[in-house]
């Protein structure tokens, strides 16, 4: 495990500036991170400060660590100015307009969360048939940008059902008008923790890679914390005749060692997997015995690098107060080490990181999460090879 480097370096004027948020709000961060850092248990990753500024497109002599051509947003991120009228406000509104202003930005891929937007935008409000997917591909093509995935419709049943395999099917129709290589969903295979839920899961999944890879579309699956908790597969017997204890394996390694990796890929919310590192760091053994054993993020993508062909780059800074060790910020305001996380991942060509914070919207500033939005690309383009 990795020390916590508890010096706070930016809170200087040019700094606060380049990452355009008040000094109150810089200050606060500032300070949340040196105390949490003290304060904390031990955490997977050393933190790396709000990078400086970089002009969009413009490289290092291929010492990024992200290409210009593979740093991506998920629209979940600015989801408020996607559904907001265009007519009520002079702000970005609507696919086309958030598009336009994503590539200004410097952005060249996207991740959709959906396909609906305000019913005043171009197009109207649902985009998500053939017509809608071949305006969406006009506008994505008018601004250089290209779609990457989007988190869509995955059949709740199990065998499948005839209803369910066609709406399946139709979205994998959408996703290759848009031109995706992938199509996945924002949940985990399952919510359980038990292995016997988990293969079934993997049923199911395979199934559903296959129909995928007939279309020629990668199917994956996106991980919250709990799919980073440990597998219950070892007794002694609940009432209901399930196991009560661990083995020591994590839910999602478990589902990575029984699927087929031609047929099912993963998408790592790299911000979800490090409170997953600070949740889950010990498991009950067969023998009643308390283990300890620290999750390692990277390490679990270095050992299946293939498997990984998307991220979600979310950043946080750290809270023991709230149950999952940190709070969400614009990416590169946070403590989580992206630096050394992509260096130790490796295949800087191959994986896709979109950055995304769920919080980004605010109710009091429609601004905010274009805002946020633009900080996110800076910093990540401001990632270079130590």
């Amino acid at each position: 495990m990795n020390d916590i480097d508890t010096t706070v370096t930016g809170t200087d004027e040019p700094l606060r500036r380049a990452l355009g948020i008040g000094r109150r709000g810089f200050l606060s961060t500032c300070t949340a991170v040196a105390a949490g850092a003290i304060a904390a248990p031990v955490f997977g990753a050393a933190p790396v400060q709000a990078a400086p500024a970089a002009h969009p497109g413009k490289g290092g002599g291929g010492h990024e660590l992200v290409p210009a051509d593979k740093r991506g947003i998920i629209l979940y991120t600015v989801r408020d100015a996607i559904g907001r009228d265009p007519l009520s406000i002079s702000l970005p509104s609507g696919f086309r307009a958030v598009f336009e202003q994503l590539a200004q930005f410097g952005y060249r891929q996207v991740e959709f969360a959906g396909y609906g937007q305000h019913a005043n935008s171009p197009g109207g409000a649902n985009l998500e048939s053939v017509q809608g997917a071949r305006q969406l591909r006009g506008w994505l093509d008018e601004f250089g940008l290209r779609a990457q995935g989007n988190h869509g419709f995955i059949p709740s049943s199990w065998p499948l059902n005839t209803a369910d395999v066609d709406t399946f099917k139709k979205h994998l129709e959408i996703a290759n008008i848009l031109g995706m290589d992938h199509m996945g969903t924002g949940g985990d295979p399952t919510g359980s923790s038990y292995q016997a839920d988990w293969d079934v899961a993997a049923d199911k999944w395979h199934a559903l890679g296959e129909i995928a890879r007939r279309s020629g579309i990668k199917l994956y699956t996106h991980n919250h914390d709990a799919a980073y908790g440990f597998l219950l597969d070892r007794g002694p017997l609940d009432a209901q005749g399930r196991p009560t204890r661990s083995s020591g394996i994590r839910k999602l390694e478990y589902f990575l060692s029984i699927t087929d990796p031609e047929l099912i890929w993963l998408e790592m919310d790299i911000y979800w997997a490090h409170v997953a590192q600070y949740k889950f760091r010990s498991y009950t053994a067969s023998d009643g015995s308390t283990q300890e054993k620290i999750f390692d993020p990277a390490g679990l993508v270095a050992r299946h690098g293939k498997r990984y062909p998307l991220f979600h780059a979310k950043d946080g800074v750290v809270n023991t107060t709230n149950g999952q060790g940190y709070d969400m910020v614009p990416f590169g305001t946070g403590v989580i080490d992206y630096t050394t996380f992509f260096s130790r991942v490796g295949g800087r060509n191959y994986h896709n990181p979109m950055v995304e914070q769920d919080n980004a919207p605010s109710s009091t500033d429609p601004a905010q999460s274009m805002a946020h939005a633009r900080i996110g690309y800076r910093n990540l383009a401001a990632l270079h090879r130590k």
